[in-house]
């Protein structure tokens, strides 16, 4: 979930102080018009890493808006008073009124999140406050209230880079504490439960919005633009009732560098390599899709990726290694009459294979946050909604023994247009090559928009998204079936 936030965004500086100005104006109209027309309060978390710019972007904020309208808490250890009642009820009470903007600097989720951390509550107890959070967030959302989560991330070698600097400067040394430091220690702890909770808590309604917290600049104008634009379109709807599951807008980086970006598409593989590691892939894979251990669990595959990218070719190589009795290739088109009678998941959790059993999906349940919503077919609140629920889908499978691997297969557009030009050329290939493929390439950086969310709202610590670079066939090929064989012997201990 936090792979676009690790790819290295930044702003010049001029960039910047163009930007900043009209930037500042327009957060300060906004504000007033929350005020003036709004019957909707606003409510700002600020969470993350230490040293990802939590504080300097909390006090930006109030720098840049009209701070008699807008309430800063900031949430330390409960005393006696709090603890005497129901732990939510201090954050209850700091509730921003309708048309006013409220900020919580370590909020309702850092309470449960560091008790975790430091095993002041087990799983469970974890599991509980997460969940209260969530009926709060519903409850609050139903009333109309505009939920704005943010995580500042940093990678581990940036955080302790980034203490460090602070710490060896007099005048910023203070900012760095002894929990600071105790927390840099927790670094991998802090990041599996925090990714355990956005996983639970990244609804519709009230999603995350991570940020790279390493550019100052970056970071800054990233939450301004994001403020900005849920506050406006909230106004556009008007004070009509507010549906739960509407969405605020999920907005492109603001230095327009996505995750696809980082791929390196041209990986060079011969022909001869390519053919003694197929064969020896093959092999590791039918050995341990034949080991006794493997009765125990079960394998869910999910292929995605452009069109012409070269999804079928690798499926039919992975085949080529399993007894034809244990595995089941399922290919995902359009839902029929029946299907659309059920919830959208349905024609989906139809194919989750038994104990021993292998399941390949050729395209997935992936459609609803990609073509269904480029293409609109789905409105906003539904894909919005898929999120979680493709991350508890995904979740329930996991915990029940399934490996569940998750490939997406990118190729540029320059060759996806050579290997369509070639599928109408040959005659046993044009049947690949449809109208709707080459439509599709009109809406090319929509759909590497949409990919882009999608991997960072569903690529979890237990299922990840492996991103194939697939211009060169053979290197594909042979990094899905790596990928799964050593997938399966860390499952299985072999």
């Amino acid at each position: 979930m936090f792979e676009s936030a690790e790819i290295g965004h930044a702003i010049d500086k001029e960039t910047f102080r163009q930007q900043l100005p009209a930037l500042r104006e327009a957060l300060l109209d906004v504000q007033y018009d929350l005020k003036e027309k709004a019957d909707f309060p606003v409510l700002i978390l600020i969470h993350g890493f230490d040293g990802a710019g939590r504080g300097e972007t909390m006090n930006l904020i109030n720098e840049w808006l009209d701070p008699r309208l807008i309430r800063t808490v900031a949430f330390s250890s409960p005393n006696e008073d709090a603890r005497s009642r129901p732990w939510m009820w201090r954050y209850w009470r700091e509730l921003p009124k309708k048309g006013r903007i409220g900020m919580f600097f370590g909020s309702y989720y850092s309470a449960p999140l560091f008790d975790r951390v430091y095993d002041r509550i087990d799983h469970d107890a974890y599991d509980r406050e997460i969940f209260d959070i969530m009926r709060f967030e519903r409850m609050i959302s139903q009333d109309g209230a505009l939920i704005l989560k943010f995580w500042f991330h940093l990678t581990k070698d940036k955080q302790r880079k980034r203490l460090k600097e602070l710490e060896k400067n007099p005048d910023t040394r203070w900012r760095v504490t002894a929990d600071d430091k105790d927390n840099m220690e927790r670094y991998d702890t802090i990041r599996k439960y925090g990714e355990h909770m956005i996983r639970l808590t990244n609804t519709a309604y009230a999603p995350w919005i991570v940020v790279d917290g390493e550019d100052a600049n970056f970071r800054s104008l990233t939450v301004g633009r994001t403020i900005l634009q849920a506050i406006r379109n909230r106004l556009e709807q008007g004070n009509q009732h507010v549906d739960a599951n509407e969405a605020p807008p999920l907005l492109a980086p603001i230095d327009n560098k996505l995750i696809l970006d980082t791929l390196e598409l041209d990986q060079k593989m011969d022909k001869s390599e390519y053919k003694e590691k197929l064969a020896k892939l093959q092999g590791r894979l039918n050995r341990l899709t034949r080991d006794e251990r493997f009765k125990d669990c079960s394998l869910v595959l999910a292929f995605e990726g452009n069109d012409a990218a070269g999804k079928g070719g690798t499926i039919r190589r992975i085949t080529q290694a399993l007894d034809a009795r244990t595995y089941r290739v399922v290919p995902v088109a359009a839902p029929t009459l029946e299907e659309k009678a059920q919830p959208w998941l349905w024609r989906f959790w139809r194919q989750v294979p038994p104990k021993g059993g292998i399941t390949i999906f050729d395209r997935t349940w992936y459609g609803r946050v990609l073509v269904e919503r480029v293409e609109g077919f789905a409105q906003e609140r539904d894909w919005m909604r898929a999120y979680y629920e493709i991350n508890d889908f995904e979740h329930q499978l996991s915990e029940n023994g399934a490996v569940v691997l998750k490939f997406w297969l990118a190729i540029s557009n320059e060759e996806q247009m050579a290997r369509f030009k070639l599928r109408e050329e040959t005659g046993f290939k044009r049947f690949k090559i449809t109208e709707e493929d080459w439509r599709n390439r009109e809406k090319w950086d929509a759909y590497k928009l949409a990919v882009s969310d999608m991997v960072d709202r569903t690529s979890t610590s237990k299922v990840p998204w492996t991103l194939v670079e697939a211009n060169n066939k053979y290197y594909a090929r042979i990094k899905v079936l790596s990928t799964i064989c050593d997938a399966l012997e860390a499952r299985l201990g072999a």
